[in-house]
Parts: structure tokens; C-alpha cells; sequence
């Protein structure tokens, strides 16, 4: 999972960024990207896209990843996403994460970035990027990325499921299962639905 990665120092870049996000397709609660940059390329847990993980395997990682790599987390809200729309809101989130990487890099004047993002995502950047389809199944850098995001969104719903019990956040984490489906007709939507996807798809 090291091919784009290597590829890119090959050609001189020496600060290769993989971004990723989580939460494009629920009805409820933010969109989150990660951004991250290994610096350790040996790692004991699994890395790979964070939907082919455990839960507990997704935790074990995003503490190695956080413990060992730059990373930087973009969140935008539910009422953002509702008023300009989940795909510039993702773009936002992502470009979000990775100004809040660099800013934790101390000599990033001296050095040469690159991004590598998953999907087809057009990002607004200061530096070359690269979107790359199947991005977190292909590349480590944007595999840690999807797992930080991961792993943060499913701790914000996991909060909202105490504010919200009624809707089951802690099981389905937003996404619109029967049984989220069927909560949103019995209770309305709650504070955090995204009312533009409750109406559209309900």
C-alpha cells in the first residue's frame, strides 16, 4: 500500500499527505476528514480502508497512527452541509484537516507536499494532489487518513446518541438503516439531522 507513496518521494517530494473522509452518505451529524503523514512506515496494528476494519481495530490503529504520524481532523456541521451542500462541505472538511496537519509541520517552508486524496475530490490546495478512486484500499497514507476520520465521527455520534437515544446513533452512527429510517418518522428529525438528505431520501 506504499506504491503512490514511494512513487511520489521518487520524484522529490519528501511530505506525501493521504486525505480521506467519513460521512458523506448519513442523514445525520457531520462530515470528518483526516489528513495524515507516516513517518513510521512499520506499524502493529492493521492498516487498511477503515471499513474493512473491526471497531476495535480501527481504535488500535488511530492511536498507533496518532501516536506515530502527523494527522490533522476537519470537521463541518450537519447545518453547514445543509447550506452549501455535502460535497463542497467534504472539500471543506478535507482542506480543513490538512491545513491543520501542516501547521505541525516546523520546516514546511523547506519542504516539497503533496496530497493524495481519496476518490475523485477536487481540493482547493497549495500543493500538487492527486485523487486516486479506491484511494483508501490503495495507499497506507490515505488508509491511516479514513481510519482517523472514522474513529473521530464515530466518537462524535456516539456523544449525540446520550443527547438523541431515540434515534440509535451508537448502532448506525447516522447512516439511514430501517431502523433510522423508521425513527425519523415516528420523532421528526432531530437537532442534527441534515434536513436536505432527511427529506430527500426519506
Amino acid at each position: 500500500m506504499l506504491y503512490y507513496e514511494r512513487k511520489l518521494k521518487k520524484s522529490g517530494y519528501d511530505l506525501i499527505i493521504g486525505v480521506d473522509e467519513a460521512g458523506r452518505g448519513p442523514l445525520a451529524g457531520p462530515v470528518v476528514a483526516g489528513a495524515v503523514c507516516i513517518q513510521d512506515k512499520r506499524f502493529k496494528s492493521r492498516i487498511d480502508d477503515s471499513k474493512k476494519l473491526s471497531s476495535q481495530q480501527r481504535l488500535s490503529a488511530y492511536l498507533e497512527i496518532a501516536d506515530k504520524c502527523f494527522f490533522g481532523i476537519g470537521i463541518v456541521s450537519e447545518e453547514v452541509i445543509d447550506r452549501i451542500n455535502i460535497l463542497k462541505a467534504t472539500q471543506a472538511a478535507m482542506e480543513s484537516a490538512i491545513g491543520g496537519l501542516l501547521t505541525k509541520i516546523k520546516d514546511l517552508n523547506k519542504r516539497r507536499p503533496y496530497i493524495i486524496v481519496d476518490g475523485n475530490v477536487k481540493l482547493s490546495a497549495a500543493y500538487p494532489c492527486l485523487p486516486i478512486i479506491d484511494g483508501d484500499s490503495k495507499s497506507k497514507s490515505i488508509a491511516c487518513a479514513s481510519i482517523m476520520a472514522k474513529v473521530t465521527r464515530d466518537r462524535i455520534m456516539c456523544v449525540y446518541d446520550r443527547i438523541y437515544p431515540e434515534y440509535g446513533f451508537v448502532i448506525h452512527k447516522g447512516y439511514p438503516t430501517e431502523k433510522h429510517r423508521r425513527a425519523i418518522k415516528r420523532f421528526g428529525p432531530s437537532g442534527i439531522h441534515r434536513k436536505t438528505f432527511c427529506y430527500a431520501k426519506a
